[in-house]
């Protein structure tokens, strides 16, 4: 006999598979483990199975392929009437399983091709089982049994078959449960078929381990019944925590299902790994369990061991306790400066300046200290020379209850105040120090400013009126009554002067030595604040209060006073000055590169080296990438703006640099306003800061309807943030897409008109956009297009073919690009033309993507082919007209914005003309005979009409409301519609058009004598 084949009883032959397992081992795939209760290939004489009778079912021995020996069961009694033999396998442990899986594999005759057995042939047999807690019974009635199923074979064999050695194997899978015992038995029963029993294999399914959302779920035996779910309950790995409760079900199948909760890693850790949780580096930290990555140190700090929660403040920082542990360790300040004291005879005025470091803080606030000094005594004389010692150190000694301050010794934010209660002639010593949120946690002092002074005994009163005698455009004279108690000779006067509006910014200074003097060198128009106070030989007296007058249109000659000598040189210093700034502004090339917006260094040489310059004229633009530090640049051209006035409400989306939120924005004096806040995400490079806030820089120098207005800046505190108008409507594709075909032609117009209106603004000022797309337009609640997003703009030079050229590599928008800006890099005003004709074309398509789903090369290929989009569908044949002109291949051929704008008026002007379509259709003047519009007969019901233009939606508002027949709704109003419940006013518009269509109809009918 070969190998590998087992010759049976009765001439059945097969070749049986064979795969060497123990009890007990498990076999898992990627999703669930079969646990092996029972497998006859490995049993190895390990226990005989009874057949009953014994000549039933016959053991065959043989061996496999690769020469294992292997024990199988078969039985072939097919001449013989009524057969009823059984083979009962020994009793087999469950394992802890509560519903088990019967594998058989096995061969079948084909009874037809025995001869003589037509009758007595079988071609199936039946499985049983039968449930005992041990193997105590050694004999178990065939009754106790439960019939598992009727087993038949997908293929039989034929003598052919074994003439050619070819075996038809079949598997069969029945499943037993649920198990109330500890084990069980199973049993074949023959009815009189020819049968090999190759192997049988028992096995029960476990969900296996896994670790999912930090959480590991251990091996789990599934469930007794064929759709029961296990809930297992998962432990975090290490080093996490839990978020929710990880809970996953265990199926039937032994697959893991609906996981619920997750663990996050705790404070120190982060997910790198899928599964574990990794201690933060050093020089990183996390503080608190949660999703987020390690962050890096903030400024002045440092991790020294992996794991960290927090940073340690370098030598010299502190952190305050109410400080986050984001942000950036500080230190104290230094000494506030320049120092001055005013006073009279009884009050003095101490005022100075912030200090030149702040520590990093804006919580300073400054305390005053108060000492009374004796006269130094001189020193007890020394020898006989009759020479006298040295003068000894003044004693001090703290101010008494009667000196006051105002507002407050202590915590005063202010820069000044007011020391009242002073005796005359009295030696006073002052010192203002500056504190901030952290000098408690320094061991040393902090730093002040001191001054010494003795009280006068008698300082001049306060000027009480100042009058304003003549004025002209540019000039103010002014006099003034002495004060009524001068108390000495009166030397001079010294009068101060701003712009009402810069009185806390900066004002001028000038004397005079009578009570007149004449103002030169002011701007017409303008309100000027005045203050004037008197000095003697006691000092200086108080300030007036401020007395306000105003420059006029018209020129007067004023006859200058001798004392203007001052206010001429000074005048004079200051346009030198001005001059020498802007020359040296211009001739400095501070930095060099390109990150979305940035100039290169060619470009900067050839702008500054070329024949001309350009000088401010009415408004001059400076690029905020030629300064060194962006914070320079977005201070001169935005306004700082306190954390404390803005008031977040909630994300709205998420920009490049990080989150985009709602808020509120209150400034002393003025009204609520909606804002938007871009604000800076955390963990930024240098280079994300300096490209977040020069967009805010570019911003700052823009003043027009149709451009995004900056409301200002948040630099001094954490996050960095923009702060900007608030936009209700989104950007504008979103926004048409929301409101597909609810606008008129002309409302499309007026939506283009203001884009174009912004763009001619900034080409004017020849600045690139280079990103114009819908997507880049915000739109109010007034439907108002305004310009936004200038991270890719571009200041250029003042020359009609200046362009901007990006680094190779550089990402360019290909669908809204000009061939030459993508062949070359080249930006230009022109450039910014082409992107317009896109934008017109995502407008009257209601944010349609352009080019549809063709690749960007494909849009390449097929615009240098000479390809431009089609009109959208009822688009007017000027609007599309402007496109094509707008797509000119040759730059120069395209309009300028300027001529973009004129004929976008003259259409606003003339309706008239969008009555042309491009298809070549003329838009109809009445509605009402418009032959696209069907008849009303051809509805069959009202759910026919609401699908036919496209509110089917509204079917159920319709027929809850009772309005069931074509002729109710005819009749139908604005209320009607409104009272059912269609809020949208587009859709109102949609379906008032279409009744209203729908009554003329019937009146039309009705005079034509159709029966309606």
């Amino acid at each position: 006999m070969s190998a590998g084949v087992v010759k049976c009883a009765r001439g059945i032959s097969f070749a049986p598979y064979v795969a060497n397992r123990r009890r007990g081992e498990y076999r898992c795939s990627a999703r669930n483990c079969q646990i092996d209760l029972l497998d006859s290939k490995s049993l190895e004489g390990e226990g005989r199975w009874t057949a009953d009778p014994h000549e039933g079912w016959e053991e065959i021995s043989g061996y496999d392929e690769y020469y294992t020996p292997i024990t199988t069961y078969q039985v072939c009694h097919v001449m013989e009437p009524s057969q009823n033999n059984w083979l009962r396998t020994n009793w087999i442990s469950c394992g802890g399983a509560q519903r088990i899986y019967i594998e058989l594999k096995f061969t079948l005759r084909d009874c037809s091709s025995i001869p003589g057995v037509a009758g007595t042939c079988k071609e199936t047999f039946n499985l049983h089982y039968y449930e005992s807690d041990s193997d105590s019974s050694a004999h178990v009635d065939e009754n106790q049994f439960f019939k598992i199923d009727t087993i038949a074979a997908d293929e039989s064999f034929t003598q052919v078959d074994l003439g050619g050695r070819i075996m038809k194997l079949n598997t069969e899978v029945r499943d037993v449960g649920p198990l109330a015992k500890k084990g069980f038995h199973l049993a074949f029963q023959d009815v009189g078929a020819c049968i090999a029993l190759v192997s049988v294999r028992v096995y029960y399914k476990r969900c296996p381990r896994t670790v999912r959302g930090l959480a590991v779920f251990p091996d789990t035996v599934t469930g007794a019944d064929s759709s029961s779910l296990i809930e297992v309950r998962g432990a975090c790995v290490d080093n996490s925590a839990e978020k929710e409760a990880p809970r996953m079900f265990c199926s039937a199948d032994g697959e893991w299902l609906v996981p619920i909760g997750r663990c996050v890693c705790g404070p120190g850790y982060e997910e790198v790994v899928v599964g574990a949780c990794r201690a933060c580096g050093i020089g990183f930290y996390k503080e608190i369990a949660g999703e987020q990555m390690c962050s890096k140190c903030p400024p002045h700090s440092l991790s020294h061991r992996a794991g960290s929660y927090d940073c340690e403040c370098d030598e010299s920082y502190y952190r305050a306790k109410a400080d986050p542990k984001s942000m950036a360790c500080t230190r104290p300040p230094s000494l506030p400066r320049a120092l001055m004291a005013s006073m009279n005879a009884t009050c003095l005025v101490l005022e100075w300046s912030a200090p030149s470091d702040t520590g990093g803080r804006r919580d300073l606030n400054y305390s005053v200290a108060c000492r009374v000094c004796a006269p130094a005594e001189p020193l007890p004389a020394s020898g006989d020379d009759g020479s006298s010692g040295a003068a000894g150190s003044p004693r001090c000694l703290p101010c008494g209850a009667e000196v006051r301050f105002a507002p407050r010794q202590s915590g005063v934010t202010e820069r000044r105040v007011t020391v009242t209660g002073l005796a005359a002639h009295t030696n006073y010593t002052f010192e203002v120090r500056a504190t901030n949120g952290v000098s408690e946690l320094t061991r040393a002092p902090p730093q002040s400013a001191s001054i010494r002074l003795t009280m006068n005994p008698a300082a001049p009163g306060q000027i009480l009126d100042v009058r304003q005698n003549r004025i002209s455009k540019d000039a103010i004279a002014l006099s003034w009554s002495e004060p009524k108690h001068p108390n000495s000779v009166i030397l001079d006067y010294e009068i101060t002067f701003s712009e009402k509006e810069q009185t806390e910014i900066s004002y001028t200074t000038v004397k005079s030595k009578w009570n007149t003097i004449t103002i030169n060198g002011l701007k017409p128009s303008t309100i000027y604040t005045f203050q004037v106070r008197t000095r003697t030989t006691a000092g200086y007296g108080q300030y007036s209060k401020p007395f306000h007058f105003q420059t006029s249109n018209e020129p007067l000659d004023i006859s200058s006073d001798p004392s203007q000598s001052t206010i001429v040189w000074l005048s004079v210093a200051t346009g030198i000055i001005v001059v020498l700034i802007i020359v040296c502004f211009l001739l400095k090339g501070r930095y060099c590169g390109y990150s979305k917006a940035k100039q290169n260094c060619d470009e900067d040489k050839q702008h500054f080296q070329g024949s001309h310059v350009k000088l401010p004229g009415l408004k001059m633009y400076i690029d905020p990438f030629t300064y060194e530090d962006p914070c320079e640049a977005v201070h001169e051209f935005a306004r700082e703006i306190d954390v404390s006035y803005i008031k977040i409400e909630g994300v709205v989306g998420a920009g490049e640099f990080g989150e985009v939120c709602r808020g509120r924005l209150r400034l002393p004096g003025k009204g609520e306003a909606s804002v938007a806040i871009k604000t800076l995400k955390a963990g930024y490079t240098e280079e994300q800061r300096r490209d977040f806030l020069c967009e805010a820089s570019i911003m700052g120098q823009f003043d027009h309807p149709n451009i995004i207005r900056l409301e200002g800046v948040i630099t001094k505190s954490i996050p960095v943030m923009i702060v900007t108008e608030y936009m209700e409507n989104g950007s504008l594709d979103s926004f048409l897409r929301k409101n597909d075909g609810q606008f008129t032609s002309i409302q499309l117009v007026g939506m283009l008109r203001g884009i174009a209106a912004g763009m001619k603004y900034l080409s004017d000022m020849n600045y690139v956009h280079r990103d114009l797309a819908a997507r880049n337009i915000l739109v109010n609640s007034n439907l108002v297009c305004k310009v936004s997003d200038f991270g890719l703009s571009r200041v250029l030079e003042d020359d009609p073919e200046a362009a901007y050229t990006a680094k190779v590599g550089g990402r360019i928008p290909v669908r809204w690009t000009a061939p030459e800006a993508i062949a070359y890099r080249k930006f230009t005003s022109a450039s910014d033309v082409w992107s317009y004709g896109i934008v017109m074309w995502e407008v009257m398509s209601y944010g349609e993507r352009p080019y549809w789903d063709m690749s960007n090369q494909d849009v390449i290929k097929a615009i240098e082919e000479g390809y431009r989009l089609p009109a959208p569908m009822d688009c007017p044949l000027p609007l599309h007209q402007l496109m094509l002109d707008c797509w000119q291949k040759e730059r120069s051929d395209r309009p300028k914005f300027g001529q973009i704008v004129n004929a976008l008026d003259r259409l606003i002007r003339s309706p008239g003309l969008l009555n042309t379509l491009a298809n070549g259709t003329l838009r109809p003047q009445n509605p009402f005979l418009e032959h696209s519009v069907p008849l009303f007969i051809a509805f069959r019901s009202v759910g026919d009409w609401l699908d036919v233009i496209k509110m089917g939606r509204y079917k159920d508002n319709f027929a809850v409301a009772g309005f069931n027949h074509l002729e109710s709704v005819a009749q139908m109003s604005l209320d009607d519609v409104i009272r059912i419940g269609i809020t949208l006013v587009g859709h109102q518009k949609k379906i008032l058009n279409s009744i209203q269509i729908m009554r003329a109809q019937m009146v039309q009918m009705q005079d034509s004598g159709v029966q309606v």
